[in-house]
């Protein structure tokens, strides 16, 4: 079997040596062997390992590949194909979502979501159960001056209008492609002044990087099976 300096590598996949070493220490490939005088070097199995590694990170968080390389080291490769299988299905699930809260945009009559009726004003709960986020996330987005409450009379607690409620859903929808508060807040400015022309172009610039983080994804999954059956090759 071939073998490769760490440099060699490095230089191949364009990280540092540190990287790999890293990737080494974190447990997520083959245990490396060791020449006589006690320097590591590289196969072709870790060579594949580290390129399916770099493939994965382009379409997943750090966590799951991380979890799916350990997996695949212990010959848990059902369990690692279903991790990825899932992440493909919240990818769907986040596309349907912003096709959807387009469509409401572009609804004026903005009285329902899901096909729930919504109310004039609504708890923070009830708020965050339509967006499906955490309450602690709409505080902070208060806290940022993106959206504002009012408080109930009777109890103080927070109550959201429908049109807060809409600056929810957009958020919730653009937090992952919108990185700076400033943009969120003119692309919220836009939707009081119903420029509706540009949250449109925001929505359509959210769905284009889902189409490439899908695309990338099934690269990473590509170089996944192509590790799995070099794995099972070499240690089944």
């Amino acid at each position: 079997m071939e073998a490769y300096s760490p440099k060699q590598i490095a230089n191949a996949l364009n990280v540092s040596t540190t990287t790999l070493r890293r990737y080494e220490e974190q447990d997520l490939i083959p245990v490396v062997p060791r020449t006589n005088s006690n320097h590591r070097f590289y196969t072709s199995i870790h060579f594949q390992a580290f390129t399916t590694i770099r493939a994965l990170l382009k379409g997943y968080d750090i966590p799951v590949v991380y979890k799916v390389m350990r997996m695949i080291k212990s010959s848990r490769f059902e369990e690692a194909l279903w991790l990825v299988n899932e992440q493909q299905f919240q990818i769907q699930v986040e596309k349907q979502r912003v096709e959807e809260i387009l469509t409401m945009i572009q609804n004026a009559e903005f009285t329902q979501y899901k096909n729930v009726k919504l109310n004039e004003c609504m708890s923070i709960g009830e708020a965050a159960k339509i967006a499906g986020v955490n309450t602690s996330a709409i505080r902070h987005w208060e806290n940022e001056g993106l959206v504002n409450s009012k408080r109930n009379k009777e109890n103080g607690y927070r109550i959201y209008s429908i049109p807060e409620l809409r600056k929810i859903l957009i958020i919730s929808s653009l937090r992952k492609t919108v990185y700076y508060i400033e943009n969120m807040k003119k692309l919220l400015n836009d939707l009081d002044t119903q420029k509706y022309d540009k949250i449109e172009r925001s929505f359509q610039l959210a769905l284009e990087n889902l189409n490439n983080k899908l695309f990338l994804q099934l690269k990473g999954i590509a170089e996944l099976m192509n590790y799995i059956h070099f794995y099972q090759e070499l240690y089944s």
